[in-house]
């Protein structure tokens, strides 16, 4: 090879190990820049706060006496959303544990959100179940527009609500899910 060409070789070799050099250079500097950003991040200790609490007058009751004094009922309970009012299922279930310490084991949407009429549907022999839902609702026992019963076991409830475009009417349920 001519030293001509030797030459040219050596400096474009040269210009390529600068160009990577100087890469790695710049990367070193803002690794290092991250390394003390990160340790001034680490040693900030923040502001104290003062946190208050309230004094209670009465003595924080244990959940078992609580229990004791309202006990939940042993209802299965599922709610269906007929009406099409968004959460209403949820909110029907939170005023039955919240009010009637009744546990709602499903909370879902109905076949349809066009059911005009809210049911009570008892899916086995427990009458218990039917009575308490029904008192919840404020709906006699005997009103056989609303409470049916269709026996269905392997739903693994023992009360089945739908509710009703008609949810209004209950006022026990509506005043507290309109809050």
């Amino acid at each position: 090879m001519s030293p001509r060409k030797l030459s040219k070789k050596k400096r474009k070799q040269n210009q390529q190990h600068l160009t990577l050099n100087a890469a790695i250079g710049i990367t070193g500097v803002l690794l290092l820049g991250f390394i003390y950003s990160f340790t001034q991040n680490s040693a900030y200790n923040g502001v104290p706060i003062d946190v208050n609490f309230p004094e209670q007058q009465s003595p924080r009751e244990l959940a078992a006496s609580v229990y004791k004094k309202k006990p939940i009922h042993k209802v299965k309970v599922e709610i269906l959303n007929g009406c099409g009012i968004k959460g209403i299922a949820a909110k029907t279930a939170e005023f039955l544990l919240l009010e009637h310490q009744v546990d709602v084991v499903k909370t879902a949407n109905a076949d349809s959100h066009n059911h005009l009429k809210t049911q009570i549907i008892g899916r086995n022999e427990k009458i218990e179940g039917i009575a308490l839902i029904s008192e919840s609702f404020g709906v006699p026992l005997n009103d056989k527009a609303i409470i049916t019963h269709v026996p269905d076991e392997t739903l693994g409830v023992d009360v089945t609500v739908i509710i009703g475009k008609d949810i209004d009417t209950f006022s026990k349920v509506f005043d507290y899910i309109s809050k």
